[in-house]
Parts: C-alpha cells; sequence; structure tokens
C-alpha cells in the first residue's frame, strides 16, 4: 500500500475535499466554505474566458467565411483604366495567373459603386459585373441563389442580381426594374446630368452576410464596364487552394504579372476589419483574465485566513518535529489542490457551454423575448462559437499560474511561525 505523506493529507483536509475525523469541527467548515468560494471564483474565470474566446473566435471565423463566400481570395486589377480596355487584356492576365499551382480558379470582374433607385427609395450599393458561367469558379454566389439563376445575366440584357435585404427594402422580386445612377455624368448647357440605365432584376441571392445581402448587385461585366467606362475597376479575380496563404500566392503572382497590374490579397482588402477583431480579442483576454486574477487573489486570503486559523494546528506539528519546509507545504497543497480544480471544473464548464451555445442562446432569446445579435450591426444573426486548444490551453495555464502564485505568500508566513510563541498566546 503506498503511503503519501502527510502534508499531501492536511493539505487536502484544509481544502475541504478530506476529512481526518468523523465530524469536522466548526472552524474546520468556515476554512472549508472558504476554500469553496476561491474555487468557485477561479471556475467561474476560467470558464467566463472560454466562453468569450470561443464566441469571439467562432464570429471571426463565421463573418471571414461569409466574406470569402462572395469576396475574392485574390484580385489582379489594373487602377485608373477604362474597364473595356482592361477586360481586353484579361485572358493574358488569367493565362499568367495559371503558371502558378496555388490558382484553383480564374474571372473576369468589374467592380464600382452607384445609386440604385426605385420609386422614391434611393440606396448605395456595390457593383460586381461579373462573367456567369466563369463565376463558379471564384465564388459561392451561384450556390446562393434564391430566386433566378447567375446565368440569367446576359450581355447586353442589362439585368441585375441584389442581395435579399436589398430586394425586401425596396420591395423588389424578379421581373421588376430599378433606375441605377453612375457617380459620373455628363454637363450640358442645361447643368449636369448623372449616367443612369434602366435594370431589370433576373435574380436574388442570400450570401447570410447582412452587408452584401443588402448593398451588392451583380451586373454581367460588360454592361458594367459599359455603364461605368469613367469610374469603374477592371481585372481578375482569383481563387487559391488555401485560403490562408492567401498573402504568400498574392506576393508570388505579382512577379508574374506587368508592372501595372497590382495585386491585393483577402486580408489586404479587409486588414481595418480583421486587425480590429484580433485588438478587440487581447483585450477582451486580458480584462477577462483580471477576474481570474480577482479569483487568485480571493484564494491567497482564504490561505492567510487559514494560516491565521490554524496557528495551534501548525505549532502542534511543529512541536513533534515538522520542518518549516513540511509546513509551507501543507499551504502549498491546499493553494494548489483549490486551483488546480477549481480550473478544471472552469474549464469543463466553459467547454460544455462553448460547444453548446447554439443551443443555450436560442432557447435564452425565446425566454427573454429578444434577439442578441441584430443583423444590421453584427452581420450574422445567430452567436457562433469556435473553442479553440490553443485559447483553452493558454486560459488554464494561466489559471494554474496564479493559483500556485498566491500560494506562495501564505505558504511563506505559515512556516515562519514560531510554535512557542503561538503556545505561549493559546
Amino acid at each position: 500500500m503506498i503511503k503519501l505523506p502527510y502534508e499531501l493529507w492536511i493539505g487536502a483536509r484544509y481544502a475541504g475535499l478530506v476529512s481526518l475525523r468523523g465530524q469536522r469541527g466548526g472552524r474546520d467548515k468556515f476554512v472549508s466554505f472558504v476554500a469553496a468560494t476561491s474555487m468557485v471564483g477561479i471556475a467561474l474565470g476560467v470558464a467566463a474566458l472560454i466562453v468569450v474566446l470561443s464566441v469571439m473566435n467562432g464570429f471571426q471565423k463565421e463573418v471571414r467565411d461569409r466574406m470569402l463566400s462572395v469576396l475574392p481570395h485574390v484580385e489582379l486589377y489594373l487602377p485608373g483604366m477604362d474597364p473595356e480596355q482592361v477586360l481586353q487584356q484579361t485572358p493574358d492576365l488569367m493565362l499568367r495567373a495559371k503558371q502558378s499551382p496555388e490558382v484553383l480558379g480564374e474571372a473576369p470582374f468589374v467592380a464600382a459603386q452607384a445609386m440604385v433607385m426605385r420609386g422614391q427609395s434611393l440606396r448605395g450599393v456595390q457593383v460586381r459585373g461579373i462573367e456567369p458561367t466563369a463565376e463558379a469558379a471564384v465564388s459561392d454566389v451561384g450556390r446562393q441563389m434564391v430566386v433566378g439563376k447567375l446565368t440569367d445575366l446576359k450581355a447586353g440584357g442589362f439585368g441585375v442580381v441584389i442581395g435579399a435585404e436589398l430586394a425586401d427594402a425596396l420591395s423588389l422580386k424578379q421581373g421588376d426594374t430599378l433606375m441605377m445612377l453612375a457617380p459620373q455624368g455628363s454637363i450640358s448647357p442645361a447643368g449636369f446630368a448623372p449616367r443612369m440605365r434602366q435594370f431589370a432584376v433576373v435574380g436574388i441571392f442570400r450570401s447570410g452576410h447582412y452587408e452584401y445581402d443588402s448593398s451588392l448587385v451583380f451586373t454581367h461585366v460588360e454592361d458594367t464596364a459599359k455603364m461605368f467606362r469613367d469610374s469603374g475597376t477592371a481585372g481578375v479575380r482569383l481563387k487559391v487552394k488555401d485560403m490562408y496563404r492567401a498573402p504568400d500566392v498574392a506576393l508570388a503572382l505579382a512577379s508574374l504579372m506587368p508592372r501595372n497590374v497590382l495585386v491585393a490579397d483577402w486580408s489586404r482588402n479587409n486588414k481595418t476589419w480583421f486587425d480590429a477583431v484580433q485588438t478587440e480579442k487581447r483585450m477582451m483576454f486580458l480584462i477577462l483574465a483580471l477576474i481570474v486574477a480577482v479569483a487568485a487573489f480571493n484564494l491567497l486570503s482564504s490561505l492567510v485566513m487559514a494560516v491565521k486559523d490554524k496557528q495551534s494546528d501548525i505549532a502542534i506539528l511543529r512541536s513533534f518535529g515538522s520542518t518549516p519546509g513540511e509546513i509551507a507545504k501543507i499551504f502549498l497543497v491546499q493553494g494548489a489542490l483549490i486551483g488546480v480544480i477549481g480550473t478544471l471544473l472552469g474549464v469543463g464548464l466553459g467547454c460544455l457551454i462553448a460547444f453548446n451555445i447554439d443551443v443555450i442562446i436560442p432557447a435564452l432569446e425565446r425566454m427573454a423575448g429578444v434577439q442578441f445579435l441584430p443583423r444590421e450591426v453584427y452581420f450574422i444573426s445567430r452567436l457562433p462559437s469556435d473553442p479553440r486548444i490553443t485559447d483553452i490551453a493558454t486560459i488554464g495555464i494561466t489559471s494554474l499560474v496564479m493559483s500556485l502564485l498566491a500560494t506562495l505568500y501564505p505558504s511563506w508566513r505559515a512556516s515562519r511561525l514560531q510554535p512557542a510563541q503561538v503556545l505561549r498566546h493559546d
């Protein structure tokens, strides 16, 4: 039978985990209660950190994936040139891009900004001119169509595919018409006349990303080039094998392109948004880590109280020959057990919530009668979660380190007690 050191048993008893006697006295119960509150504080802090970081990871992943279902991984474009002239060069650009084994698909595009008008309603939109048959190689818009097909866009037909949110806002359906106004126009003796054209709605898509569903429209690339010949930007959109390597692929493609061609990847085009999310995640970790720090400070306070309460026990142990180091180990064991168990409970609770948040949040929304994520503000309408092992491990290690640091001072103080002085006062 393995005989464990007595310091371990006494430390576990002070932590409220075992009892060496049939009934624990009032003082033992009080010390155990304080230890339990410290344990609960650590568990709640760890659980809160895991849940919040998992939600932030899920939010970033969800928005990024929905953005990249519409946006290209890499763009090749020639700024300042007439889109119709650029479209004549796109076959050569696509041929050069195919030299990279990382490129999976290519499609020409023309991008511009415009205003669309329907009755008395006026909305600003992003116009994306595409080649319908080639678009499937670089985006998922064709699979996101809820009304009509992307191939209904015909050159010279001046048709438009709009997002579901925009269709609802302007009360548009398939077959309806809208007026599109370009930023540039012509100046005549009568004044400035904006360039405008009537487009027919041939389809409606829903990407799940509110910003795109409410402000992005697709037209045929040739119609877009004609409509926005003074303000549009044209080029080639690419899809790569690994979107996370898009910056490296873009850098390699730049060396294959003519000098007047600019190459941009999705992380560069949306750099501000992703940088803001990363900064927010770091700050949230620091802020919520303070909860664990407060719990660790509570652990320190409870250990100091335990040392104060157990002075007589310490003095008796010292009288029986226990060394200062052995006394220190007792309270190190007590604090370590509280920290370890609190951390494990927090990790378990945090993972339970993080992995089931898609069930918990809808239930709370139904009970409270509110929507926690308005689509107009957060781009998505449900709370995603993406628990990551690295985050969970970092949180657990941080909690354990804080807990162990909190045990050092009380353990040192307990080892410095002089038994003669304590017993004289008792």
